[in-house]
C-alpha cells in the first residue's frame, strides 16, 4: 500500500514538473510572439487541421499559439468548428487570425472533424492532426516532416499503440503494447492522433471521406477509420523516438472521447465494424 502510494505521488510530481517547464516555454514563445520563416520542406503544401468545440475554448488559445510558433512554417493552420460554435469564440482566439490562423465553419463530426474537412479542402497537401488541448513543442512539426523528407513514408507520428493479434485478429484494444518510444516503422503500429499524425493523403484508401460509412462503423473511433484508411492505401506507419508525454492543458479534459473509446470498448466495437466492412488489412 504504502509503495503504492509513493509510486503515485511521485508520478504526480513528475507530472506537475513537465506542465511547469511547458508552460515556462510557452510563456516564452507567446512573448516572442513572431511566426517562423522557415519552409517546411515538403513537396506539396502543408496543412496543420484541428477542431474544438466551445467547452474545450478555454484552453484552445494555448494549443492554436502552440501550433503557430512552431520552429518551421506550415502553408495553413486550420481550426474547423461546427456552424452553432463559429459565434462563441473568444476575442483572444479571433485575433489569432493575424498570426495566420484560418477559422473555418462546417458540419459537426465530432473528432473526424480536424481532418474530414481538410482532405477535401486541400485534397493534394500533406496533413498534420492535432488535439485542442495538448502542449506541442516548439519542434514538434520540424520533427514529422523532416522525417517525412527523410524516409518519404506517407504516415509518421508521434505517439502509437502496437497491435497485438491473436491469431489472425487484433486482440482487444486495452491489452495492445504501450508505451512504445523507440522509432519503428511497421504495419501493426498503430498511430494515435493526441500527439500528432502526419498523413501524406495520396496513401488514403478513396472512401477515407465517406461519411455515411465513418458515422456507421466508427462515429467515435476516428483513429480506427484512418488506421484502416491509410493502411488499405499500403502504408507502413512510422514512429518517432519521441521524448515527449502527452501534456494536456488543465481543464481541457473535462468533456472527453476517451472513456467511450477506451473505457467502454468503444474501440473494440469500431474494429469489429471495421473487419466486417473491409476485412483485416494485413
Amino acid at each position: 500500500m504504502a509503495d503504492g502510494y509513493l509510486a503515485l505521488k511521485f508520478r504526480e510530481w513528475k507530472h506537475r514538473r513537465r506542465s511547469a517547464r511547458a508552460l515556462r516555454e510557452y510563456a516564452q514563445r507567446v512573448a516572442r510572439g513572431e511566426r517562423s520563416t522557415r519552409p517546411h520542406g515538403l513537396p506539396r503544401p502543408l496543412v496543420v487541421s484541428l477542431t474544438s468545440f466551445a467547452p474545450r475554448f478555454g484552453v484552445l488559445e494555448k494549443t492554436l499559439n502552440c501550433l503557430l510558433l512552431q520552429s518551421v512554417r506550415p502553408d495553413h493552420v486550420v481550426l474547423w468548428l461546427g456552424h452553432d460554435d463559429v459565434a462563441k469564440l473568444p476575442a483572444a482566439i479571433l485575433a489569432l487570425r493575424d498570426l495566420g490562423l484560418d477559422i473555418r465553419a462546417t458540419d459537426d463530426l465530432r473528432s473526424f472533424t480536424k481532418i474530414i474537412p481538410t482532405l477535401q479542402a486541400f485534397p493534394d497537401a500533406f496533413v498534420v492532426t492535432a488535439d485542442d488541448d495538448v502542449y506541442y513543442w516548439p519542434t514538434w512539426l520540424e520533427e514529422l516532416t523532416q522525417a517525412h523528407t527523410q524516409t518519404s513514408d506517407p504516415v509518421i507520428c508521434h505517439r502509437g499503440h502496437k497491435i497485438r493479434m491473436e491469431g489472425d485478429l487484433p486482440a482487444p484494444y486495452n491489452s495492445w503494447h504501450r508505451g512504445i518510444r523507440r522509432n519503428m516503422a511497421a504495419p501493426l503500429l498503430f498511430p494515435t492522433g493526441v500527439m500528432g499524425v502526419l498523413y501524406d493523403p495520396r496513401i488514403f484508401h478513396a472512401d477515407v471521406t465517406r461519411r455515411d460509412l465513418f458515422q456507421r462503423l466508427c462515429p467515435h473511433a476516428d483513429d480506427v477509420w484512418l488506421y484502416w484508411m491509410h493502411r488499405l492505401g499500403g502504408s507502413v506507419p512510422r514512429m518517432l523516438p519521441c521524448p515527449h508525454r502527452v501534456l494536456e492543458w488543465p481543464g481541457g479534459q473535462d468533456q472527453n472521447l476517451r472513456s467511450t473509446n477506451v473505457g467502454l470498448s468503444g474501440n473494440d466495437t469500431a474494429i469489429a465494424a471495421m473487419i466486417a466492412q473491409y476485412g483485416w488489412p494485413s
